[in-house]
């Protein structure tokens, strides 16, 4: 995965002279120097679809604000009794309606199942609610955009997504406004280590109405995208690999077997006990690479191990050319879950699937999660076609 001009060379992209890095120290000293020697600089189309007061784009205090709440919202939604029995109740909703279906398109399945999770979670909205499918309508539109050709003409997909950011964001203010309505001030104030994320956010003194709005939707956009993609291409690795999943198989039924009779709902010690549901997920992430790479600008000269990145270019850490790099990962394009047996994820340099540094993916775990329950439920109710990924009914 060297390429052709080496792990880090220098190019034109986005209109702007950058430094691509396909180097893992490299990559390690651009995420730890964030804000002080690299600044995130995404393009300027992305600002427009995404909003000005967006986490992904903001930088510096907004951004510690910002990430700060994210870190609040996951550990409000880890605090709540039902979190574990939502995700699974709604999994198998999810796996219950594929019954009558001659087809299923996994990738469609796996949006509407984290979506349904993550609006859960940020809204407190169910799954058969209107507010909930004028939402989900409105973000398909969006999401179409977000990697569109970004020309702002009536009837692109960009424009469209432009438009449907705005639906959406009058949706969550109206939603916002009749939480208000109901519990008042007051007593969203004195729920804020309560149950309810939505009144935590309400609450706070420090956010605009905008910043707020554009919170919920960058919880909906890293819930719904990257946790569905994670999960489809689990089921894609595992697809092409029997071993892997009958050993996942096998720890599910242990897992099942272990519980009584009585207990309907996995519990945060089944979760513990999913190790190898880990390693699956672990290796899908480095072989599938939800983020290929990340946008960053150099503040200031910079001197790395011999290469000057001069002030004000653009500089792309490429994590997915670390991830299927030979040298660091043995057989590194095959899917081999058994790799990560010995290895700690979070604390492996070579591994960077969620980013790093203070922009580190905040609800990273909850993503794994979603996973494993959804995984736990599928392999024990669906065995896999192997040779077209197709799922069918024991």
């Amino acid at each position: 995965m060297n390429g052709r001009y080496g792990k880090v060379f220098k190019t034109h992209l986005f209109c702007t002279p950058t430094v691509v890095s396909c180097d893992q120290e490299l990559n390690q000293f651009i995420l730890q120097n964030e804000d002080k020697l690299f600044q995130c600089s995404y393009p300027k189309p992305i600002h427009g679809i995404l909003g000005k007061s967006s986490m992904i784009v903001v930088v510096g205090d907004t951004h510690k604000r910002l990430r700060n709440l994210a870190l609040t919202l996951v550990t409000t939604t880890k605090s709540k009794p039902s979190y574990l029995n939502d995700i699974e109740s709604i999994a198998i909703h999810i796996l219950s309606s594929w019954k009558d279906k001659s087809i299923v398109f996994f990738c469609e399945e796996a949006r509407k199942f984290t979506f349904s999770v993550i609006v859960k979670q940020v809204l407190g909205l169910s799954p058969d609610e209107p507010q909930t499918s004028k939402i989900l309508e409105d973000f398909l539109t969006f999401m179409k955009g977000l990697i569109s050709f970004p020309l702002y003409i009536p009837g692109t997909s960009y424009a469209k997504a432009v438009k449907a950011r705005a639906r959406i964001s009058f949706t969550v203010k109206s939603i916002m406004e009749e939480r208000r309505r109901k519990h008042g001030e007051d007593s969203a104030k004195q729920q804020q280590k309560g149950d309810h994320f939505l009144d935590v956010l309400l609450s706070l003194t420090n956010l605009s109405e905008d910043e707020k709005v554009s919170f919920v939707l960058d919880s909906l956009l890293g819930g719904y995208e990257t946790t569905s993609l994670l999960m489809s291409m689990a089921v894609f690795f595992l697809g092409q690999s029997p071993s892997a999943l009958q050993q996942l198989k096998q720890e599910h039924e242990d897992i099942k077997a272990k519980r009584n009779k009585d207990e309907y709902y996995l519990s945060s010690e089944d979760y513990k006990q999913m190790e190898f549901t880990q390693n699956v997920i672990n290796e899908a992430l480095r072989c599938g690479n939800i983020v290929k790479f990340v946008h960053r600008k150099a503040l200031k000269d910079v001197t790395f191990q011999g290469h000057l990145i001069p002030a004000g270019w653009k500089v792309l850490p490429v994590f997915s050319a670390v991830h299927l790099d030979s040298s660091l990962h043995d057989n590194a394009l095959e899917f081999h879950p058994w790799r990560w047996e010995n290895q700690s994820q979070m604390t492996c340099k070579k591994f960077t699937p969620f980013g790093g540094g203070s922009r580190l993916c905040p609800g990273f775990e909850l993503a794994k999660v979603e996973t494993a329950f959804f995984l736990h439920h599928l392999v024990l109710s669906f065995r896999y076609l192997f040779i077209f990924n197709v799922l069918s009914l024991k």
